[in-house]
């Protein structure tokens, strides 16, 4: 029986995330305690997003929930814990930020801060958070007409990786005397066991318990999945593996590994590690 074997929620564009043993599901993405997944966003002087492509130090800022506070570390600086209640919607400061071909208003985050984050990645930068008035259309291309929602990710609320995909590029890995990479190097929010390698690219839907999500679109990669998330550095990249055998013709030969992924039932359901999962495919 397929089983949900991994949840991570990533509370900083392109940041650490924090394993979790269990996460609420909103249209918008996972959700723990205060925190949504992506609800924040490290951005330059123009309010355009900072990712991990261009700063891979981004990998080392790491994340713990803490009571009313969002604890966060960094190699060599002192931790900062960001508060947790949101601003006034109408009294905080606010910024524009961009976010690929989006224009998202947010809450701009202190000075502080702003200092914080220029030291732990090396560029002047400032911490942005998602606008309690702002929404974020996905593309309706993809869904089929379904509206959906998300914060600061790259498209979609959710993305679905299987655990047998990975164990195959891993093996091609090793066929081509390169190490093996874990799960991390492509930030999924979810990982399913139990099923076929890649065969998430052909599931209409996973339903758990009274929830359920929808794949909609291959999630395609860029050089990220070279950055080693325990040491922020670009190695080794598993694209040129990759290629001979995930580009996608739908996405004009892009190199595809997980599903981007909508919630089309059960808004506000909890999911656990360990839970089972019904798999339909699509044919």
């Amino acid at each position: 029986m397929p089983i949900l074997s991994d949840i991570t929620l990533y509370p900083i564009k392109s940041c650490g995330g924090i394993p979790l043993q269990e996460a609420t599901l909103t249209v918008t993405g996972l959700m723990t305690g205060q925190i949504y997944d992506r609800e924040w966003m490290v951005v330059d002087g123009a309010g355009v997003c900072l990712t991990q492509r261009d700063h891979p130090r981004m990998a080392l800022i790491t994340p713990t929930l803490k009571g009313s506070t969002l604890e966060l570390r960094a190699p060599g600086m002192l931790r900062l814990e960001i508060p947790l209640d949101l601003p006034d919607p109408y009294l905080a400061p606010t910024l524009t930020t961009q976010v690929w071909d989006d224009t998202v208003l947010a809450y701009d985050c202190d000075d502080l801060t702003a200092e914080w984050f220029t030291q732990a990645i090396g560029v002047p930068c400032r911490l942005a958070r998602f606008h309690a008035n702002a929404e974020r259309a996905v593309s309706e291309k993809w869904t089929n007409g379904v509206a959906a929602t998300t914060m600061f990710s790259d498209g979609y609320p959710l993305l679905v990786a299987g655990a047998a995909s990975l164990d195959d590029l891993n093996d091609k890995l090793r066929r081509a005397g390169r190490d093996a990479i874990p799960m991390n190097r492509f930030r999924p929010n979810l990982v399913v066991s139990g099923i076929e390698a890649f065969e998430e690219d052909y599931v209409e839907s996973f339903q758990l318990g009274d929830a359920l999500l929808k794949p909609v679109k291959p999630c395609s990669r860029c050089p990220m999945p070279s950055v080693d998330q325990a040491t922020g550095q670009f190695g080794p990249d598993p694209l040129d593996i990759m290629q001979s055998y995930r580009a996608k013709a739908e996405l004009d030969g892009a190199l595809c590994f997980g599903m981007n992924t909508i919630l089309v039932a059960g808004e506000g359901q909890q999911v656990r590690v360990g839970q089972e999962i019904v798999v339909t495919l699509a044919f």
